[in-house]
């Protein structure tokens, strides 16, 4: 766990300041942020928070990748959705003052910047401009989920799967001859949870892709030829 000098922002230095929800605070709140604030390296398979532990503070992904997980009282679990660099999770937890519903694993080796729950409430009730932008996350989080219902409810599992295909290839595929390989990050399982069908619908929906020459694939790895992903976003 590193902490940072309490006279420098401690999110100044960071790839996503301009976006940081503690980017607007200033002056003599800048000691009270840096008090409550602490910089974590996880592991593959580290826990950021556990399902039903406190909301104690609000967490930003700034390398990695977390996976949002929800633990059901029969023994399965469902994949929620995923966080990569530049987003903060569990912070429905903090505002609503409850238990966390989810819990957070890191599924690549991560950083995790924290504000305890002390030193974030001390900063949003002296700064409006902070409220605004973590009222702003919410939104987009509910708009992102507005957007999945949909999809599922107008567009074909095949086509969603091969969106979210190209997405993970932006995200973790590299240059492999002619086209571009990665190594999924996450099971089948898990991509049948964030497309929200059985895993059996999954593996028929790969084969068609596959016979489509879309992309070939072998256990978690993928090769995708013709079909260049965008220039990836890197923390």
């Amino acid at each position: 766990m590193q902490h940072t000098n309490k006279n420098q922002h401690p999110c100044g230095k960071c790839a996503f300041y301009s976006g940081s929800i503690w980017q607007p605070v200033a002056g003599d709140a800048v000691s009270v942020l840096t008090r409550g604030f602490s910089r974590n390296d996880l592991q593959e398979g580290q826990s950021v928070y556990q399902q039903g532990s406190e909301g104690n503070g609000v967490f930003c992904v700034s390398k990695g990748l977390i996976a949002l997980r929800t633990h059901h009282v029969d023994g399965p679990s469902t994949l929620l959705r995923l966080a990569y660099p530049g987003e903060i999770i569990g912070f429905r937890a903090f505002l609503g003052n409850r238990p966390h519903q989810t819990e957070a694993i890191a599924l690549l080796p991560s950083r995790v910047c924290t504000v305890a729950r002390r030193g974030a409430n001390r900063i949003i009730q002296g700064n409006p401009d902070v409220l605004a932008r973590l009222a702003s996350r919410c939104i987009d989080e509910i708009d992102k989920n507005h957007a999945q219902i949909i999809a599922s409810a107008t567009t074909q599992n095949k086509q969603r799967l091969k969106t979210l295909i190209l997405f993970l290839m932006e995200k973790h595929g590299e240059p492999a001859g002619t086209g571009f390989r990665m190594r999924l990050p996450l099971s089948r399982s898990d991509l049948a949870d964030l497309l929200g069908v059985q895993p059996e619908t999954l593996s028929r929906l790969i084969g068609r892709l596959e016979k489509d020459n879309f992309f070939a694939i072998t256990g978690r790895e993928v090769w995708m030829t013709g079909l260049a992903p965008q220039s990836k976003k890197t923390a």
